[in-house]
């Protein structure tokens, strides 16, 4: 079943149901992302939040994956070793249970990957999984039991920040810093890059002391790059945003970025490799939206992309009408409904 082209039409999906989510109660640092789609969820579903008393002791009639290495990592050897006893009996309560699990493939993998004990309970999950919803719109597979909804827009969200002209010449790249997101990488390219209007800022918290250390050390070494190295609101977020003329998301690995879509949910052009997810959000937006670049990011690449910017632009935002909250919220509806029904729940 592909919800994304499903209408939503079951008069049995009436009944009231409980789902329990892998995260915790959204606050203000909690990826937009969650608290949009519980928003949007309609009312007959009854959201519960993750914790110990919740997951092992609760009812609930569903499980909601999102991101389920972080249900077993924690900063300190204690707590990670408890973190994974919980989700061991986590794991053996759904077995017996038969409680039906979703789980949003927000990665393929995740992307620092763990010790034995972590794959191995990460495969029970995934042996145990119902459903699973794919949020870009490249098919990978034919699998029945993968729903296609796609990752949803930022517009509503931003929709009270102010967001400033873009600088021209700014270069931005932002969010989480973290290795895979090849911000070494570009650091390399823009280096290289002539012209002394051409800036690089770069927005978001280091996960290590040596990434804040490689991106200090080039802010030192070229004076047209600068940086905020710390976990940001959305009102500075919207102002970095929008002071970029292109967004620079230089990934090694890239399926799914909330980064990408916020940008383009702001009216920022996005340079990025070239993927099939990527290629698929060109299709779909535009590629005077989406550029994407082939083998590794370089200077000639950052020229280019700049150039292209200086030509006007067939239209004034992208087109992010399949991604509308309201329409994502029936489709999650649509799916746990049918996970529901696929483990006899659904009565």
């Amino acid at each position: 079943m592909n919800v994304a082209h499903t209408p939503w039409v079951s008069s049995a999906s009436a009944r009231r149901f409980v789902v329990l989510q892998s995260t915790g109660k959204p606050d203000d640092t909690t990826n937009p992302y969650l608290v949009q789609l519980l928003d949007a969820l309609p009312e007959n579903v009854e959201i519960r939040y993750f914790s110990v008393r919740e997951a092992l002791f609760s009812r609930y009639d569903l499980f909601h994956v999102h991101w389920p290495e972080y249900l077993l990592r924690h900063r300190t050897p204690l707590t990670t070793l408890a973190k994974r006893a919980c989700m061991f009996l986590l794991l053996l309560r759904l077995w017996l249970t038969r409680v039906p699990v979703v789980r949003t493939l927000h990665n393929l993998r995740p992307h620092e990957q763990g010790g034995i004990t972590e794959r191995l309970l990460l495969r029970w999950l995934d042996n145990l999984t119902t459903r699973r919803i794919r949020i870009n719109a490249v098919e990978r597979d034919s699998d029945p039991d993968t729903d296609t909804i796609l990752h949803g827009h930022y517009r509503d969200w931003f929709a009270a920040r102010q967001v400033p002209p873009s600088v021209n010449g700014r270069l931005l790249c932002f969010g989480l810093i973290r290795p895979y997101k090849g911000v070494e990488t570009l650091i390399g390219a823009f280096r290289e890059l002539p012209g002394a209007s051409t800036t690089l800022r770069i927005v978001g918290r280091p996960v290590s002391p040596a990434m804040r250390q490689v991106v200090e050390d080039a802010c030192a070494a070229d004076a047209r790059a600068s940086a905020l190295l710390e976990y940001v609101g959305d009102e500075v977020l919207a102002k970095e945003i929008g002071e970029a003329q292109c967004v620079v998301l230089p990934y090694r690995d890239m399926q799914n970025s909330g980064a990408l879509l916020l940008a383009l949910s702001l009216g920022r052009p996005v340079l990025v490799p070239r993927s099939q997810a990527n290629a698929a959000l060109a299709a779909e937006v535009g590629e005077e939206w989406v550029r994407l670049y082939d083998g590794t990011l370089d200077a000639d690449i950052l020229a280019a992309a700049l150039r292209a910017l200086d030509e006007p632009r067939r239209r004034s935002a992208p087109d992010l009408s399949r991604r509308d909250w309201p329409r994502l919220g029936m489709q999650h509806h649509a799916t746990y409904v049918a996970a529901l029904g696929a483990a006899g729940r659904d009565r």
